[in-house]
């Protein structure tokens, strides 16, 4: 038999997990030509990866040279925080977007890229759980779904952001732009450097010269989690604003707010303070910076563009960094731990301090008995009847 291919790939549906952190999978019935049929579990950011290097190992394909060569179909970047809603209304484009993967010339769809991807991995035999958890949830895609993937999906509809203010571009990868310029995303980086296309032009952005047309964006930004997520200085960085850090190469800090623009919040020792996103890299992961992205400098801050007109009456909520710190866990702790010491120093005050008529007074000792032998030879007659 020759080498292994897919003859069909079957979306049906998605599981919520809880461990090591709450996230979705989505659950694929792979068919092989060997008629053999294996459940894989991916997460959307890892099927993202996968299809952004299959584009790089077939150019023409992908449309990079000419967009009328195009054949590999588009597939959206992640959003920046995935949620039960955006992992269900991804289930067509997924659908659609497997079934065209296997139809295309094979020197695509059975190439060791594709095949390797789909092929059944250790964690899809044996996922990892924990028993103090609860079970993941299944969600499975409707039967009536699965017959006819174009039924399910429509075509791909990139977001559309305006620019705020002029961008003029400082590297041929990068893209001007023109106040009130509408451009669809194709791709968003937490560096805060988007992929962006208008009309025939493409390349990147600065997230902060773009907002989204519904309003303010914060509910595409994650949550603070003043608890701390460990990483490492990939590059050292001088602070240029008050509010932001200055730290060296290998420094460990702590990272408490992801922000879009690409301007993370993070805490070193007891500051708080902003620090690029894209010299930050997490702690225990291999170096996963984008080639295109490591020799440009830190996209702009909000705060710093000038000239910025936006179309929305509500402007974008703002935290202090007097909030971050003092919701921060390592500030909690250190309060609770200074207010315990501070009441039991208070507590041995208020006991050298107490009067002497307060202390409860010493009881004098019980004397021990005398022996038999000591009362026969020592007490009266009446007390000597009394042993007898």
């Amino acid at each position: 038999m020759g080498d292994a291919f897919i003859r069909h790939i079957e979306l049906l549906g998605y599981e919520k997990r809880f461990f090591p952190s709450q996230h979705y999978v989505y659950m694929f019935l792979v068919k092989w030509n060997d008629l053999s049929e294996k459940v894989i579990y991916r997460r959307f950011t890892e099927i993202y990866e996968f299809h952004k290097a299959l584009k790089e190992m077939f150019p023409i394909e992908s449309g990079d040279i000419n967009m009328e060569n195009r054949i590999i179909p588009h597939l959206p970047a992640p959003k920046w925080f995935d949620g039960q809603r955006s992992t269900q209304n991804r289930q067509g484009t997924l659908a659609e977007y497997c079934y065209t993967l296997v139809n295309l010339p094979h020197k695509i769809s059975r190439c060791l890229h594709v095949v390797n991807f789909f092929k059944v991995r250790h964690d899809d035999m044996n996922p990892v759980t924990d028993s103090q958890i609860k079970k993941p949830e299944v969600f499975l895609l409707p039967k009536d779904a699965k017959k006819n993937p174009s039924d399910i999906t429509g075509p791909i509809v990139l977001q559309t952001y305006r620019a705020i203010a002029d961008y003029e571009k400082s590297s041929t990868s990068e893209m001007a732009l023109k106040a009130e310029d509408m451009v669809d995303v194709v791709e968003k980086s937490e560096s805060g450097w988007w992929f962006c296309q208008l009309k025939n032009k493409r390349g990147w952005v600065p997230a902060a010269y773009l907002e989204p047309m519904d309003g303010p964006d914060e509910s595409e930004e994650q949550e603070p989690n003043y608890a701390g997520e460990q990483y490492i200085v990939q590059k050292s960085y001088t602070a240029m604003e008050e509010d932001e850090l200055t730290l060296k190469e290998g420094d460990t800090v702590e990272v408490i707010h992801k922000l879009l623009d690409g301007w993370w919040v993070i805490r070193k020792d007891e500051t708080t303070g902003y620090y690029p996103s894209m010299y930050l890299q997490k702690s225990g992961e291999v170096n996963t910076v984008k080639s295109e992205l490591r020799n440009r400098s830190a996209p702009p801050r909000r705060s710093t563009i000038r000239n910025a007109k936006s179309i929305h009456k509500q402007s974008r909520k703002q935290i202090s960094q007097e909030t971050y710190r003092r919701n921060s866990r390592k500030y909690i702790q250190s309060r609770k731990k200074m207010k315990e010491n501070f009441q039991k120093v208070a507590n041995i005050i208020i006991e050298k301090n107490e009067p002497e008529e307060n202390k409860p007074k010493a009881q004098p000792a019980v004397p021990p008995r005398p022996s038999k032998d000591l009362i026969l030879n020592r007490c009266t007659e009446s007390t000597r009847r009394k042993i007898l």
